[in-house]
């Protein structure tokens, strides 16, 4: 590996980490025994000086380095202290990085993992026959990218990705899990479909893969030249024989899941399996974890995102942050407490103050309609003209008898019969009664409005020729400036109304305006419909908008008192709490 190589790859470092402020890398030269500066990264705030000496220390005693905390040459910067650690290749020390970050204790232990990590990986590179750097071929790793990439659904394009890895270093198995709720669920494996035949095994996998997301660093058992935590690796390999490798997968300095590979017989991976397999999973292993966030519901993506967020504002050196959130959230709470007025909400509807139907006044047939619901008509208005033929007809009958028992009278007049003179006048006034009834009926059969007002409901115009019978209802009435509101009351909220309580109404039509009403009567008696039991409370409008129609419906809101955010928001589910704890006797 070339200067330039060492310096692109130690740009790209700190450019990607959050924490590195500078850095240098020192190689030595193991012919003449002197320290070359090989790679450096350095700010105008920075001291090279310090970063190299730090370098030199940690390569003199082959461990990590972290000095004390430095007063920032810049005084808006914060204090800073140098992380160092040396790279080695078969116990020999090649060189070292040192690397100036925030001095912050919380944050140590994690540079110094993400730095070893690094370190190996690079000494590896250094340490390597020639000037070739060991990394997977880019091929292969677009070959296991096309691979995720190619599958609609996450668990089979996992599932081929650990197949097809399997396959290309040689072991008898590759597992990929990923963590939740702080625990390692293993979420494919290499040629298996089925996780409930082979239970225990992926238990002890996932422990593998805790054991490596703890400590955020590459496991190998046996044979791990680093002094790791190995007991879950150690049963697995008990139980089962071979060998068990777990590469953590990383996103920035965070672990979210692991590849573990297990291999039979008595050859472990070899360091540079162990390397290109940490190249792919820092390659693959974000690629993989978005896969799997788009296919979450939507409830595991939106707290991923909260949790990520809270963490960010309350991390470490978020003091302003923390005091905006918690100064928030005692805000809210205080709001919540603060009382507010509660209006009780229900649907309503608007009636007119009197429904006047009109009735056939007798037998007949509908011959002529002159309105339809929502006509305007005026009083004498003739709304519905029903059959004239059979009662012109029986006029006509009535008036012949009538003329028969005229002259009837007429001739016992003459001949002075005081005997037929008495019956035919006796028959002559029963024809002039039955006439005059007919008239009546004749009258009558044009049927008119009986006030100024609006039809609400009779649409008879597609009923022209039918029969009706007397007293039959044909159209309703309705005044025009006279209506009322009534409103449909939960009983759970029958108690919060009262007499005389003002409200609001936002009608269907006219959702933009409101209209205020009094609180007028209240109904003692509930109505049970559409699964729902209510009371109608009836309104009275302060005053009539000339949009308003009987039969429209909307919204009503009736001012109650006084009550808390809490309260208003809470209240139905305590009062259902509390009628099933009554019900199941608690």
């Amino acid at each position: 590996m070339g200067a330039s190589a060492l310096q692109e790859w130690l740009d790209n470092y700190c450019d990607s980490s959050e924490s590195a402020v500078a850095g240098v890398v020192v190689l030595k030269n193991q012919e003449e025994g002197k320290l070359v500066v090989a790679a450096q990264q350095l700010t105008a705030a920075s001291r090279g000086e310090d970063l190299v000496a730090a370098a030199r220390a940690s390569i003199d005693c082959s461990t990590s380095t972290v000095s004390r905390e430095q007063n920032p040459v810049v005084p808006e910067q914060h204090s800073t202290q140098v992380v160092s650690l040396p790279m080695l290749v078969d116990s020999r020390t090649i060189g070292a990085i040192a690397l100036e970050v925030p001095a912050d204790e919380a944050m140590a232990r994690p540079i110094l993992i993400d730095l070893e990590r690094a370190a190996t990986a690079l000494a590896r590179a250094l340490g390597s026959s020639g000037s070739a750097r060991p990394t997977v071929d880019a091929s292969t790793v677009l070959q296991l990218q096309a691979t995720i990439l190619s599958h609609e659904k996450f668990d089979e394009a996992a599932t081929a990705f650990a197949t097809e890895l399997a396959s290309l270093l040689r072991v008898e198995r590759v597992a990929v899990g990923f963590r939740e709720n702080g625990y390692a669920t293993v979420v494919a494996v290499s040629r298996s479909a089925d996780f409930h035949i082979r239970a225990e095994l992926f238990r002890l996998l996932a422990d593998a893969m805790d054991e490596a997301i703890e400590q955020t660093a590459s496991i190998c058992f046996p044979d791990d030249e680093k002094p790791r935590i190995t007991i879950a690796h150690a049963e697995f390999v008990r139980r089962q024989g071979g060998s068990l490798s777990t590469i953590p997968l990383m996103s920035g300095q965070r672990a979210f899941g692991a590849l573990t590979l297990e291999r039979g017989g008595n050859a472990p991976l070899g360091n540079e399996e162990i390397a290109q397999c940490e190249n792919i999973a820092c390659i693959l292993g974000p690629i993989l974890e978005l896969r799997r966030n788009d296919e979450r519901p939507w409830r595991h993506r939106a707290a991923r995102t909260v949790r990520a967020l809270v963490a960010r504002v309350t991390g470490p050196g978020q003091v302003k942050a923390k005091a905006i959130v918690f100064g928030g959230m005692a805000a809210l709470a205080v709001s919540l407490l603060l009382p507010v007025e509660y209006r009780v909400s229900a649907p309503a509807r608007v009636e007119g103050s009197i429904q006047q139907a009109v009735v056939a006044p007798t037998d007949g047939f509908l011959t002529t309609v002159h309105v339809k619901p929502g006509d305007h008509v005026v009083a004498g208005q003739v709304l519905i003209e029903l059959a004239e033929q059979d009662l012109r007809l029986e006029r006509r009958k009535l008036e012949g008898e009538l003329a028969q028992h005229e002259n009837a009278f007429g001739a016992a007049l003459a001949r002075a019969d005081r005997t037929q003179f008495v019956i035919a006048q006796a028959k002559a006034d029963e024809a002039r009664a039955h006439l005059g009834l007919v008239e009546e009926q004749l009258v009558r059969g044009r049927i008119r409005a009986p006030f100024d007002g609006v039809v609400i409901s009779g649409d008879l115009s597609q009923s022209l020729g039918a029969p009706v019978r007397k007293g039959d209802g044909l159209v309703t009435l309705a005044p025009t400036d006279q209506y009322r509101l009534i409103v449909e009351v939960d009983e759970r909220d029958i108690a919060y109304v009262r007499n005389g309580q003002s409200g609001a109404l936002a009608l269907g039509a006219l959702p933009g305006n409101t209209v205020g009403f009094q609180v007028a009567r209240i109904t003692s008696i509930a109505t049970a419909r559409d699964a729902r039991n209510y009371f109608e409370v009836e309104g009275k409008f302060n005053t009539v908008p000339a949009s308003i129609r009987p039969g429209l419906m909307g919204v009503a809101k009736i001012s109650s008192e006084n009550r808390s955010l809490a309260w208003i928001w809470t209240h139905r589910f305590v009062d259902w709490v509390r009628l099933a704890a009554w019900t199941w006797g608690l």
